[in-house]
Formats: C-alpha cells, sequence, structure tokens
C-alpha cells in the first residue's frame, strides 16, 4: 500500500527512472526498518508487561514494610520474596535466551529502572549481566545512564557497581579515568557508584593511584551517600596499602565530609584514628 502512493506519487510528478528506483529502494528499506523496530518495541514492552504481572502477583506489603527500614528516603518496591524472584529471573533469561539481543535488554532495562521499583531494578542488572561478553564503552556508558533515569536508592546502585559495572574494569573495556564525568554528575547515585565499583576494583588488586585521582572530585560532595560510598572504598585502600590511604586522607581530613573519614578509619585503632581529625582553627 505505501509503495503503490509513492509510486503514483513518482509519476505524477514525472520523476526519471532511476531516480524513481533509487527511491523506491530507499522507502522500500526504510519501511523494512521500521516493521522490524515496531516489532522489537512490542517484545521489549511484552517482556516488560510479563515481568510486572510478576511481581504484582507476588507482591507483599509486609516485605515492602520490613524492607523500608533501610532507607531513610522511602523505598518504592512490589515486596515480593526474595528466594521466588531470583528463581523467576533465571526463567526468564533461559526462555529468553535466543530471544533477545544486548540491545534488546539495554531497551529493556531503560524500560525496567524507568519505573523506580527495586525489583524492577534488580531484574536490569541480571538481564544485562547475561550479556557480559559482549560489553563495550556504549554499554558501560548506556548503564550509566540507569543511574540517572531511574535508580534512586543505595541497594540498587550498588549492585550495579558490584555485579555489573565492575565488569567493566575486570575485563579492561574501561580505565578509571572513564568515571571522570561520572563525578559530575546531578544524580548522586551516579556518583556513589564511582567510588562503590572502585571498591571491586581494588579488592582485585588494582592500583589505587590512578583511583584516587579520579575520586578527589568527590572528596567535597555533600550528600552523605557518596559519602559513605568514598569512606568504604578508602578503607579497602588502607587494607590493602595503609600508607598511600592515610596520606591521601590526612590530605583531605579538613576539607572533606565527616562521613568519608568514619567510614574510612572504621578498622583503625584509636590512636590512628585520631590523626585525622579535622583540625581546630
Amino acid at each position: 500500500m505505501i509503495l503503490k502512493v509513492l509510486q503514483d506519487f513518482l509519476q505524477k510528478n514525472f520523476l526519471s527512472i532511476s531516480n524513481k528506483d533509487h527511491f523506491l529502494q530507499f522507502i522500500s528499506k526504510a519501511t523494512s526498518y521500521f516493521y522490524h523496530k515496531k516489532s522489537t518495541m512490542d517484545k521489549i514492552e511484552s517482556k516488560h508487561k510479563e515481568v510486572i504481572e510478576f511481581y504484582k502477583k507476588n507482591a507483599d506489603e509486609k516485605v515492602v514494610k520490613m524492607l523500608s527500614r533501610y532507607f531513610k528516603e522511602g523505598l518504592d518496591a512490589y515486596g515480593s520474596d526474595k528466594d521466588k524472584a531470583e528463581a523467576q529471573r533465571k526463567i526468564w533469561l533461559a526462555k529468553w535466551e535466543k530471544d533477545m539481543t544486548i540491545v534488546d535488554y539495554l531497551d529493556l532495562g531503560d524500560r525496567l529502572v524507568s519505573t523506580g521499583k527495586y525489583e524492577e531494578a534488580f531484574c536490569a542488572n541480571n538481564f544485562i549481566l547475561s550479556k557480559k561478553e559482549e560489553f563495550s564503552i556504549e554499554t558501560f556508558e548506556r548503564i550509566g545512564k540507569w543511574l540517572e533515569n531511574g535508580i534512586q536508592n543505595w541497594a540498587n546502585t550498588d549492585v550495579l557497581c558490584m555485579q555489573v559495572l565492575s565488569e567493566f574494569i575486570y575485563n579492561d573495556i574501561i580505565q578509571p579515568e572513564n568515571f571522570m564525568h561520572w563525578t559530575e554528575s546531578e544524580s548522586k547515585w551516579k556518583r556513589r557508584a564511582v567510588p562503590v565499583t572502585f571498591v571491586e576494583a581494588i579488592k582485585k588488586g588494582y592500583k589505587p593511584e590512578p583511583i584516587l585521582s579520579v575520586i578527589e572530585k568527590l572528596m567535597e560532595d555533600s550528600e552523605e551517600d557518596v559519602q559513605k560510598g568514598l569512606g568504604t572504598l578508602l578503607r579497602e585502600i588502607w587494607k590493602k596499602q595503609p600508607k598511600i590511604a592515610e596520606a591521601f586522607l590526612f590530605e583531605w581530613k579538613d576539607k572533606c565530609g565527616r562521613k568519608i573519614i568514619h567510614y574510612a578509619t572504621e578498622k583503625m585503632d584509636n590512636d590512628s584514628k585520631a590523626k585525622f581529625k579535622k583540625t581546630k582553627k
């Protein structure tokens, strides 16, 4: 139907045979692309609806109330049983293995995190992790947008860092400096993701110096959730290389947030902790 209308239009406008052929080829390809895109969108929407239906069916307000104690800003959750939800995610991954590409899972992840639902963000993590062999710098930046467009608590942030973002470092897809522009994000969760991902890198034996160069940009961050992430990272560095961590902390002790110092010095003895008290003016 579309092609017939275009052919009539071309004939009425006396275009040459050559131009008509080229134009029709273009329209044919554009039409094929449109239908393919629509089919993909329908597929993603269908799977998202399946996820929502499962969680609504297994919602429990008692679980939401119990979990909410750990989130001072509140928690938007269904309250599903953890083990049942984990088993269902495995079923989905097995069922969708041949049907879903990494791009499909990124598109589905966009939808899942945009709802702000606690459990849906965990689904996004699990689904994209199943394609970790195909990760690229473009994947890294796309996933980073989830921290600005839906993820809104420390638990979803930290699991994304530990399970997914850490893979980009382990496999040398990115370097610490690739996180530099994340330190300027308006989202405190994206800023928190920087030190929390680096915690996993330090545990794997990565050198702290390039990491410290990145987190300097965050040391005066006023958000407690970011400060806690930074303090945890510095504590992990201190376990491996105490001299480097203490020198860095001493440089920042009078300028950085106190939560950073509190978390970073948590495992130190009292005499060591005393060195990092803020200097009285």
